[in-house]
């Protein structure tokens, strides 16, 4: 059972391979020992034996804001550590075992393509660790699955994220945990005014709860042209002179990061691929040992810029994914 983990976590660097091809691979420094040469058959047995349990035990052991050292620089802000949650959509086996809990997207002619799983995740912005991730299917939307993730919101933690989250019901589980958020609003959304701060910003509320809203108008100039656009930020930093309404705006900024997570999950690692697993089963245990690799491949990445002073979210995830390999 301990040798299906490795080749369920060593499949993760190989998506390009069919188990057996990620067994030769595992194996290939043993030859002179004569290691067994099981059936593709074989292999998916001890995969179904072992199941997603001991996966999910692993994924608990090692995730975590790994590398978020306080004080380190491009991890924290002030003295909270920033994150940020955000949902992405993976796509798994069309197959009759699979879409007994996994949907197709909705189209003209009933399902189409393959069936998808919705993942989030609560993300490291310095390093980009998985804190926490939870997932289940499409027909749960973002924002009802948002619970599942604030057993690992505390004080001292600030949450960033897009407008999709600006729910009362969201934001006042975030408050109840202790965590402070920095949440895009939505433009029409009426919120009073309750009180005007020096920088801008002004006090308001969302049923019980006292926000801080900050009206900003954002410029981008790139070689193109240039851009502007209104965001309306959400947060319960309330003290303007400790928290200065500009320095919250370019910190919304750092919301990027877990978009970038996502993109070293699906498209360097996966290559866009198709996940393997034909069982909902298999789905649970083979995200789980994606969602294993991508942490420790960042544990290394953290681990080696630590005490250089360069800002750990520029290690190269490709280099230290290729190295692993």
């Amino acid at each position: 059972s301990r040798v299906v983990v490795y080749l369920l976590l060593a499949a993760c660097l190989f998506p390009d391979v069919g188990y057996t091809g990620v067994w030769r691979k595992l194996t290939a420094g043993l030859r002179r020992s004569a290691p067994a040469r099981p059936s593709a058959s074989g292999l998916a047995q001890a995969r179904r034996r072992v199941g997603p349990a001991p996966f999910r035990w692993l994924f608990d052991l090692l995730r975590g804001p790994e590398g978020a050292t306080p004080g380190r620089t491009g991890v924290w802000f002030k003295d909270l550590l920033v994150t940020a949650i955000d949902g992405t959509i993976l796509t798994v086996a069309d197959t009759s075992r699979v879409r007994t809990d996994y949907v197709k997207q909705a189209g003209n002619h009933g399902g189409t393509g393959y069936p998808q799983v919705r993942l989030l995740a609560l993300v490291t912005c310095g390093t980009r660790a998985l804190i926490d991730a939870v997932f289940g299917p499409t027909t749960t939307g973002e924002t009802s699955t948002v619970p599942g993730l604030m057993n690992s919101m505390r004080t001292g933690m600030l949450v960033l994220a897009d407008r999709n989250f600006d729910a009362r019901d969201v934001l006042t589980g975030i408050a109840t945990t202790g965590a402070d958020f920095l949440v895009r609003g939505k433009t029409g959304r009426h919120l009073p005014v309750l009180a005007r701060h020096r920088d801008g910003s002004y006090t308001s509320r969302i049923d019980r709860l006292p926000v801080r809203v900050i009206d900003a108008e954002i410029t981008i100039t790139t070689d193109h042209g240039r851009e502007q656009a209104n965001y309306r930020l959400l947060t319960t930093l309330h003290d303007p002179d400790r928290y200065p309404a500009h320095q919250l705006v370019s910190l919304y900024h750092e919301r990027w990061e877990i978009e970038t997570t996502y993109l070293e999950l699906k498209s360097s690692m996966l290559a866009g691929r198709v996940l393997r697993a034909r069982t909902t089963s298999g789905v649970a245990q083979e995200i789980y040992a994606l969602l294993i690799t991508y942490q420790l491949l960042r544990t290394v990445i953290s681990d080696a810029t630590y005490d250089t002073g360069i800002d750990p979210d520029r290690g190269s995830f490709t280099i230290a994914w290729q190295a692993a390999r």
